[in-house]
């Protein structure tokens, strides 16, 4: 199997039921994990490599699959956008430039390279993921403070989000969640919820850019496209029977476990 990370070049890996099903499984499992607590990419992404796709169309394919859930969670929380309004006029466009040119980076970074910077990034998230209960607080008790700027400070840092979150992407929430609740005085629902349409955004566009980059492993894709929103539908059921603290807590062991893999692996 001959693989590049060029957008000439035209992946095709051969999957057999068996890997099919595994990555159908991982897709389910990271669809239920999105819908209560997030990181569903630190389950999906290695279940990709591991059947044998290479490192860069694994996170094509894995932005591909995975943006379709983005759409629900954000209209799940429109009522708490419509009077953002301005703040989406001013976010979206950064977002959606932001996450093209984190497309374009991961298209252009070899594929030797991106392997080498796997276990960092998945260790990234881990982290990012685990400090996420401490951020909420830390955007509470903030909230009391009642420190005001102006919504045009957000601007630069979410954009360098949106790159992180197109190259990548696992651990985007937790960051643009922090960069809102830094600079944007409003409750933790609102900022939430404008969270969600950045992450949409961001997803959206590199997912569309990606389209066309001759990287995208369709038949993965489709496969995990169905079990993730098989995944949400069960996440949504069983949102309060487990605790998202819990669940966090498996997925960041998960991702810390794999990183060491890869890192041993080399």
């Amino acid at each position: 199997m001959r693989a590049s990370s060029t957008p000439e070049a035209i992946i095709s890996v051969p999957l057999d039921l068996s890997q099919l099903a595994l990555i159908a499984l991982a897709a389910l499992a990271a669809g239920a994990v999105n819908a209560i607590a997030g990181g569903g990419t630190l389950i999906t992404f290695p279940a990709l490599t591991f059947v044998g796709v290479p490192a860069v169309a694994a996170s094509v394919t894995n932005t591909v699959a995975l943006s379709p859930g983005y759409l629900s969670a954000t209209f799940a929380q429109w009522n708490d956008l419509k009077a953002q309004r301005h703040r989406l006029l001013l976010l979206a466009p950064v977002a959606v430039i932001g996450g093209i040119v984190g497309g374009l980076l991961l298209l252009n970074t070899g594929e030797r390279v991106f392997r080498q910077l796997i276990p960092f990034l998945i260790l990234l998230a881990s982290v990012l993921l685990a400090l996420q209960g401490r951020l909420r607080k830390w955007i509470v008790a903030r909230q009391a403070k009642h420190v005001k700027r102006s919504d045009a400070w957000v601007v630069i840092p979410i954009f360098l989000a949106s790159v992180y979150g197109g190259y990548f992407g696992a651990g985007l929430s937790v960051i643009v969640l922090a960069v809102l609740g830094l600079v944007i005085d409003d409750n933790l629902t609102r900022l939430n919820a404008l969270k969600q349409a950045v992450a949409f955004c961001v997803n959206v566009a590199a997912a569309l850019f990606f389209l066309f980059s001759g990287q995208v492993v369709w038949l993965a894709a489709g496969v995990m496209a169905v079990g993730a929103i098989a995944g949400g539908l069960l996440g949504g059921r069983l949102a309060g029977r487990i605790k998202p603290e819990t669940l966090r807590a498996i997925v960041v062991v998960i991702g810390i476990l794999v990183s060491l893999i890869y890192f041993i692996r080399g």
